[in-house]
């Protein structure tokens, strides 16, 4: 059986990886289910230059093992990596290190920083102990709306919880993206930093996925479609649904939230400014 493997890149032969959307049909579970079983450190897909996940076969066997304890044992994520370690199934050292997308050590800094009891935070920004704990651990993960009001209660933006450097670099390789996994199925790429006055990211939305509730904030916001859909709604009201080479501007004070409505992976162009997301 496959041992977790720390960022492996992807093998020559690339026909013999399958991608995210057939690992899921093959094993059961959603892509989003998936991903949050990447964090966790139960796997750790290779990926492509373009940064796709790639499986093996190894892997599926894997995650079918987890997706039998997880509907069958009634197990969750956390206990099925501790006792896949237990068989000798998954190495000790599986977990991954934080990576650059997980906000989580980032939002416990700041809270022991600042003195604040877990109890304080989770109250101010409306989330239970456990789920503040758990998301500070790596463990969860939070929408949109929800990390905008952490944020907001620590007097940051989101922007901020990337831990960028101060430095604008001028070109960005894919590679060298700054990333937040906000919620599962939304992945955060941000394309430039430093002293600017926009705030420049690629938004990767999983199909059903979005900000969760509502939110604004200052400034102004233009999105353009890359490919799939998504559906946005301004001030509690329609939904406005904007397909591949749409765009879209509104102003940021607009309590707004989004999703994505359709079966693909959608990614937008999504530009703040000035940067107070």
């Amino acid at each position: 059986m496959a041992r977790a493997r720390k960022h492996p890149q992807a093998p020559k032969q690339a026909s013999a990886y399958l991608r995210i959307s057939d690992v899921a049909r093959l094993v059961g579970v959603s892509p989003s289910i998936l991903r949050s079983w990447e964090i966790m450190g139960l796997v750790a897909p290779a990926r492509s230059r373009s940064q796709y996940r790639l499986f093996t076969q190894a892997d599926v066997r894997l995650l079918k093992r987890a997706q039998f304890l997880r509907r069958v044992r009634g197990m969750n994520a956390p206990a099925i990596v501790h006792m896949l370690k237990t068989q000798g199934l998954l190495s000790k050292a599986a977990r991954p290190e934080p990576k650059s997308g997980a906000v989580g050590p980032r939002l416990r800094r700041l809270r022991l920083q600042r003195g604040y009891q877990l109890a304080k935070v989770a109250e101010a920004v409306g989330v239970s102990v456990g789920f503040l704990s758990a998301l500070e651990r790596g463990q969860m993960s939070a929408s949109i709306a929800t990390l905008r009001r952490l944020a907001r209660f620590y007097r940051l933006s989101i922007l901020s919880l990337f831990d960028p450097s101060e430095v604008n670099p001028g070109r960005v390789r894919p590679s060298e993206r700054k990333v937040l996994e906000a919620g599962n199925g939304v992945r955060m790429e941000l394309l430039s930093w430093g002293n600017t006055v926009m705030e420049p990211h690629i938004f990767r939305i999983a199909p059903a996925a979005g900000s969760g509730d509502s939110y604004k904030h200052d400034g102004e916001e233009f999105l353009y479609i890359l490919k799939g859909c998504v559906e946005i709604s301004l001030d509690g009201g329609d939904a406005n649904r904007l397909e591949e080479g749409d765009s879209f501007y509104f102003e940021s004070s607009t309590p707004h939230r989004w999703t994505n409505p359709g079966k693909k992976e959608a990614w937008v162009l999504w530009i703040n400014t000035p940067p107070t997301f």
